[in-house]
């Protein structure tokens, strides 16, 4: 299943302090600096053809970076795509899945791990929107351990340059608006079907540091900015897990997220200003949110702000979104005007978009 499925559908513990923000980089070493491992300029998001021959491959890569794409999130693995790609001039990072996860093996013999609605409804049995929504539990040891393993397969390859991670959140409590049509549901409001997580570890974790069950004794646990902050920190604690094994491997990790760090929070419980990563890509899908393309740069501004240059920030746009050629270009120059350090692409990359690249691959 492709990442964007979803898109083309609509067109161990936790932290004892219950605080992210331990593990912030100190003063020294959270600015961006010439030194950064990601370039300036143009990435793209793509899924490895493994039935292409090496020279269709070789001439595609050529030509990208010829006309000034830095580098290539992965799907899936594939040494050729990832080789030809290094050979080319570009780096190439595999993109993970990370708490959606559909595995045969996991629903089979896991199903315990999956995250629990507010309605005690497990997504292992009843996916909530799409049958793909498959959400790990990230309150339990054993799916930080299990992915702490997927991680460390990745990067124990000399071909991969970094790890790119995806879904690493909880489920949509809240959908962008512009897909409430599509699933026939207004979501003004948080209901508990797509509230997640509520199994026994989140509510004994959540109990031994605040003294209540949120199932139990909160009456609006949406509301409860404590319970909201113990999720946003489950998710980080997985992603400072990784981030350690990434260091460990001597490797960038990257992550694709919600658009700002306002949003993020509230559609999906995540806080990626806060994660210890080495470059973020805030997927600022415009016509998911029903806005014009200029309010890329004012959402890239928006996380910029919060950021204050601990990681570059690469704004994707998704090409479906945009009209023309000329909406193409505004969004890419209001991300520009914004300050990011470059733009990541989702989409059929054929000679126009290559060309308005090459157009503005300075940054």
């Amino acid at each position: 299943m492709n990442k964007r499925d979803f898109i083309k559908i609509a067109g161990g513990g936790m932290l004892s302090s219950g605080v992210s923000n331990w593990f912030k980089r100190s003063t020294d070493d959270n600015k961006i600096g010439d030194n950064s491992f990601f370039e300036k300029g143009f990435y793209i998001w793509t899924r490895p053809n493994v039935k292409e021959n090496s020279k269709e491959i070789q001439q595609r890569y050529r030509k990208y970076a010829e006309k000034g794409i830095r580098g290539i999130m992965f799907e899936s693995d594939s040494e050729e795509h990832f080789s030809i790609a290094k050979e080319a001039g570009m780096q190439a990072h595999r993109w993970m899945w990370t708490m959606n996860r559909g595995e045969r093996y996991l629903l089979d013999n896991h199903p315990d791990w999956y995250a629990v609605n507010r309605k005690g409804v497990s997504c292992a049995e009843h996916p909530p929107y799409v049958n793909y929504y498959r959400w790990l539990c990230p309150s339990k040891p054993e799916v930080k351990d299990y992915l702490l393993e997927q991680s460390r397969e990745i990067l124990e390859k000399e071909y991969v340059d970094g790890i790119h991670l995806d879904y690493v959140r909880f489920c949509d409590v809240i959908l962008a608006v512009n897909l409430w049509d599509t699933y026939d549901i207004v979501q003004q409001k948080e209901t508990p079907e797509y509230d997640f997580c509520y199994c026994s570890d989140c509510r004994e974790q959540y109990a031994r540091l605040y003294g209540k069950d949120p199932l139990t004794d909160l009456k609006y646990p949406g509301q409860q900015d404590s319970w909201r902050q113990f999720r946003y920190d489950s998710i980080t604690e997985i992603v400072t897990a990784i981030a350690g094994k990434a260091k460990d491997h001597k490797k960038p990790i990257s992550a694709a997220v919600f658009p700002t760090p306002e949003i993020a929070r509230r559609l999906v419980r995540q806080d990626w200003s806060n994660w210890p990563l080495d470059a973020v890509f805030p997927m600022i899908y415009h016509g998911f949110y029903q806005e014009p393309p200029h309010w890329i740069g004012k959402a890239a501004m928006d996380g910029l702000r919060v950021l204050r240059g601990d990681f570059p920030m690469y704004a994707g746009i998704f090409l479906p979104d945009f009209h023309n050629k000329e909406e193409i270009e505004t969004g890419i120059l209001s991300a520009k005007n914004a300050g990011v350090r470059g733009v990541s692409i989702f989409g059929n990359i054929d000679d126009t978009i290559l060309n308005i690249i090459d157009k503005h691959r300075e940054f």
